[in-house]
């Protein structure tokens, strides 16, 4: 390829000497004619004509980007869902198979039959468009950047926030962790845990989760401690977290609170032991490791605590270790459920929905389909993982499943009893059983979102 390269190069010098020294410029004409037979754009093996359809590809991108109402209401003849499900999947494997020329003309065929206004298949398949052009680009190409452009940090704490408060879905997760945390609190105080409680949290992400902890936990009365050691992505958002909490703290005269930030990357120095003896230590693993050894160095250090209980929430569509095609497909259905399930918590035309789905979901979507370890070996399931590295199910009581059969029944529009395990169901959100009560999980409609399920040491 170099080779190839600088004799181009050299074929362009030729050519533009040639036409100085021959004056009669058949030398000239002739180079010309054979640089303009190797360098032709309509030949699909060539470079120009892979940029030609790249650029063609940033106008169609930029006309779908346009947030036109009347453009996405005339896309429905063109974007029936199952259509547009089958054209991504097209580019997918042309992706897959390194066969860029056919993912780019395809591309180019089905951005304007998508929207970021249309319905839930019509948007989903929009941001997954735009990772997969992202992966043709690599970090390499100039136009990488745009394409991958993360929001703010505003932006996303402003997204989390709306998706926070209008779906079920991290409330589940936080609600269903705290009310296992609070029953080995609970437990642990007949062996005189001196009602002191130390969470570490590994994705504290804003620290949403702790304030119904603290109310739950100074609701006895008595005088109760709470240290929080919170892993995050900065500096600043450790140090707004920390702001947040200490002040809901102080609404409770019996709760002595403690917060300590450190940063992910400091994880492997943390946790090398207990600082207080007669604690009980809880360990919440949420919406975090991705790669086998991150994953397993981690498990090793938290069972050096002999931790009390070990949460663990797994998202549905984040499939650790598979190929790129069986990943995309995971990670396309579960999507898929999360926007459709969006369409249940606010209006099509919802400015809130777009930021979600846009700084929230968007990113993940992005971040998921050009992750570097997308092609790691299989590891197996999550708990197997957890199995192997010393930890056991434990069951998650009765008061768990009641809680999130009321949180569905409060904060959803579309909600379905709680259905016996492996139970199938067209209705909206659901919470049920897996693994025998030792996991809980929200579904939408028949699809997972996430599981929730409890580890101790054996």
């Amino acid at each position: 390829m170099v080779m190839e390269d600088r004799d181009e190069e050299e074929e362009h010098l030729n050519l533009s000497l040639a036409i100085v020294t021959d004056p009669n410029g058949e030398n000239s004409r002739k180079r010309k004619r054979k640089l303009l037979n190797v360098c032709n754009p309509l030949n699909p093996s060539h470079e120009g004509y892979f940029e030609g359809k790249i650029f063609k590809l940033l106008q169609v991108r930029e006309e779908m980007l346009k947030l036109d109402h009347k453009r996405s209401k005339g896309l429905a003849e063109n974007g029936k869902g199952l259509h547009l499900i089958h054209s991504l999947l097209i580019i997918a494997t042309s992706v897959d198979k390194n066969n860029m020329n056919s993912a780019l003309e395809n591309l180019i065929q089905l951005y304007p039959t998508v929207s970021l206004m249309g319905d839930s298949v019509q948007r989903v398949v929009a941001h997954f468009a735009d990772s997969l052009f992202a992966r043709i680009l690599t970090p390499k190409s100039p136009f990488y950047d745009m394409v991958m452009k993360e929001p703010t940090t505003e932006q996303q704490f402003l997204a989390f926030t709306s998706l926070y408060r209008v779906s079920p879905y991290y409330q589940f997760a936080h609600f269903t962790a705290n009310q296992a945390i609070i029953e080995a609190f609970e437990k642990d105080q007949e062996t005189n845990n001196n009602r002191a409680l130390h969470v570490i949290d590994f994705n504290v992400s804003y620290g949403f989760q702790w304030p119904s902890l603290m109310q739950s936990l100074s609701q006895s009365g008595k005088r109760v401690s709470l240290r929080l050691t919170g892993y995050g992505r900065s500096l600043e958002e450790l140090q707004e977290t920390e702001a947040r909490l200490v002040s809901f703290a102080k609404g409770f005269c019996n709760l002595v609170f403690e917060f300590q930030g450190l940063l992910r990357s400091s994880s492997k120095l943390i946790i090398n032991q207990r600082e207080k003896k007669n604690e009980t230590v809880a360990v919440n693993l949420v919406f975090h490791l991705s790669n086998f050894m991150e994953m397993s160095q981690t498990l090793k250090s938290v069972h050096s605590l002999k931790p009390s209980i070990v949460i663990l929430v797994e998202q549905e569509g984040n499939p650790r270790v598979r190929n790129f095609l069986s990943r995309f497909m995971e990670s396309l259905h579960y999507f898929a459920a999360m926007f459709d399930s969006l369409d249940d918590c606010l209006p099509q035309e919802s400015t809130e929905r777009l930021s979600i789905e846009r700084n929230h979901l968007g990113k993940e979507i992005k971040a998921m389909i050009n992750s570097e370890n997308l092609d790691e070996e299989n590891k197996g399931t999550w708990k197997n993982m957890m199995e192997r590295h010393g930890f056991g199910g434990m069951k998650l009581s009765s008061k768990c499943l009641m809680q999130a059969k009321l949180l569905l029944k409060v904060r959803t529009h579309n909600y379905c009893p709680l259905p016996c395990e492996g139970e199938n169901t067209n209705g909206g959100f659901r919470a049920f059983q897996r693994d025998e009560g030792k996991a809980l999980s929200l579904g939408w409609q028949d699809r997972c979102l996430l599981t929730v399920s409890a580890w101790q040491c054996v």
